[in-house]
């Protein structure tokens, strides 16, 4: 493999990585609760840990006790140095500075939905807590209540949690669902606890959350891969149409490199729907096409061979059909590459990606998909 056409290859599947960045954009979560309540363990069973090794943040106005970290698709806003319940309004009139300020910047720059957290052994939920919940909804905030830590066994929750949650739905808070989400974030197999209540935080999440940065939510979350799969599956057939496009009037099967930045854009996209960050993306995508060619074209022309009916036809012309179905199973076969990426496969002992690995996967899945397509008659 040439290192000139590796670094074409990179330098390409950087662009389109950048590009989707910017279009699919970040999901910001504000957090509030007494310290201790469990906030960071919260988020990262749904967001992943990344987050907590970003620091301190950046306090998100001059002179701010608010703080905003953020990586890859996903953001969250917390407060340092004040304590709910002794310094509300100090929070307060520093979020409605921010949320003054961030009305007037891009949606990614802004802050969607807030959560509340309560810890479910405190057994008790203060006047100060609601008032602060009653203010967030008055800043045009979505808010979800949690309550943290709630033991479950089978399919009972502590009592005590219920008892709260019911005292919380009689004080009418102007929350998501009316009452309080029970969550256990973390399982004990000491205690026997498991962990619940993540997905029925993270689909009211998903049901408050704008339109505008719901993909930024399906890629941040690490909890739902049925989502990403939905989402994947659409970047696969926006790509599948515009090759079908390209190949209305059949090109060249010479000219196959043609179809290459359709596909590094659904590439680029999945990758970012499965939280693949650029480096391991670009080093598996090279891995399981071996792409890195000029321009890409023996990629292409060899990936298209492998197509039933396909590989006699050089010299001949690729119909829209066929780069439709090309373009097709190269995406349903990056998905299934991402899902392991995601899940933290593919990698040997020592950490590194395992190159032939993610390649025999990936033909595998590529051959597979490409053979059902064509014989469903989908690529005609």
């Amino acid at each position: 493999m040439a290192e000139g056409s590796s670094d074409w290859f990179r330098r390409q599947f950087a662009a389109k990585f950048d590009e989707q960045a910017d279009r699919i954009g970040r999901f910001n979560l504000a957090i509030f609760g007494k310290t201790g309540v469990g906030k960071s363990t919260l988020i990262n069973a749904i967001f992943g840990e990344d987050i907590a090794q970003t620091g301190i943040g950046e306090p998100v106005t001059r002179d701010s006790h608010l703080y905003m970290h953020h990586t890859g698709h996903f953001g969250v806003l917390d407060t340092r140095g004040l304590e709910i319940g002794q310094d509300n309004q100090q929070i307060l009139d520093d979020l409605r500075a921010y949320v003054r300020q961030m009305r007037r910047l891009e949606l990614k720059d802004q802050v969607h939905v807030a959560w509340y957290c309560v810890r479910a052994s405190d057994r008790r939920f203060e006047e100060t807590e609601a008032e602060f919940v009653r203010a967030l909804d008055h800043l045009g905030l979505p808010v979800l209540l949690v309550l943290t830590q709630v033991p479950r066994r089978k399919d009972s929750y502590h009592p005590d949690a219920v008892r709260l949650a019911e005292e919380i739905r009689a004080m009418d808070l102007p929350v998501t669902g009316g009452t309080a989400f029970m969550t256990y974030a973390k399982a004990d197999e000491f205690a026997g606890f498991d962990s619940h209540g993540l997905h029925d935080v993270l689909d009211a999440t998903f049901q408050v959350a704008p339109q505008g940065v719901q993909q930024a939510l399906v890629a941040a979350q690490q909890i739902d891969f049925s989502r990403k799969r939905a989402e994947a599956k659409r970047a696969i057939d926006i790509a599948s149409t515009a090759a079908a496009a390209a190949g209305a009037t059949p090109i060249p099967f010479s000219d196959a490199a043609l179809l290459v930045p359709i596909q590094l854009t659904m590439m680029a996209s999945i990758s970012h729907i499965y939280d693949v960050n650029l480096d391991r993306a670009v080093t598996a995508s090279l891995a399981a096409t071996a792409a890195a060619t000029t321009a890409g074209r023996t990629a292409v022309a060899n990936l298209l061979k492998m197509l039933p009916g396909v590989g006699s036809m050089v010299g001949g012309a690729i119909s829209a059909g066929v780069a439709s179905a090309f373009t097709w199973a190269m995406g349903q076969a990056w998905t299934v590459v991402c899902v392991q990426l995601a899940k933290g496969g593919l990698t040997g002992i020592d950490g590194a990606l395992d190159s032939d690995a993610i390649r025999t996967l990936f033909m595998s899945e590529f051959k597979d998909s490409a053979r059902k397509r064509l014989a469903g008659g989908d690529a005609a």
